[in-house]
């Protein structure tokens, strides 16, 4: 597939099969998702990898039993595959605090950085991670962990000093797919998004 054909054709998927995800295709998107650019080359990013039964540990933390039957997606729980790429804020820290890294004064401490790259570094594997799936034949979901990320790092083991940016569902597209009421918002114009020259 060209890269234009995927990046036109990802659609963020709410149904799944069951059908499990083969070891050598989720490990192309996996090796495709860590080789994404990294603020001084800190590569502070962690890939959780769910298949299968395991997958039930992450609902049974963020989508409790009882909350199920009312729950607008039930296939998503189908997706075979769970990724849940973690940023690693100390690790920029400490990597900005070294020789040729200490002029940006962003070795101090966190609050240094106007912009968090490790949200951004991890963030774009991420986008790696679902360009790939698509590649590969996949559908993917990004969503949110939001109130649950506690209970999302404790069911996993995710150490205190890790953040997760989110989850990717991964796996075969169902054939019905139930679109969110955002996907019905039409895109920006090109002429609105893009500003040549300046604003």
């Amino acid at each position: 597939m060209q890269f234009a054909d995927v990046v036109a054709n990802r659609r963020m998927v709410r149904a799944f099969e069951e059908r499990p995800v083969p070891s050598d295709v989720l490990d192309r998107v996996l090796d495709l998702a860590r080789r994404v650019p990294a603020a001084g080359n800190t590569q502070g990013l962690d890939l959780v990898v769910l298949e299968g039964e395991q997958t039930k540990r992450y609902w049974d933390a963020s989508l409790p039993a009882e909350r199920r039957a009312a729950f607008p997606w039930p296939r998503l729980l189908d997706a075979p595959v769970l990724i849940i790429p973690v940023s690693w804020p100390a690790a920029y820290v400490e990597r900005y605090g070294e020789k040729d890294k200490a002029r940006t004064g962003l070795g101090e401490s966190e609050a240094s950085w106007s912009v968090p790259y490790w949200y951004v570094d991890t963030a774009f594997a991420a986008m790696v991670a679902m360009l790939a799936a698509v590649d590969e034949g996949l559908g993917a979901l990004f969503f949110g962990q939001f109130e649950h990320e506690g209970a999302v790092k404790n069911a996993l083991g995710i150490p205190a000093d890790r953040r997760p940016v989110g989850t990717i569902a991964l796996g075969y597209a169902a054939d019905e797919q139930r679109p969110s009421a955002s996907s019905r918002r039409p895109r920006r114009p090109f002429e609105e998004v893009v500003h040549r020259g300046g604003w």
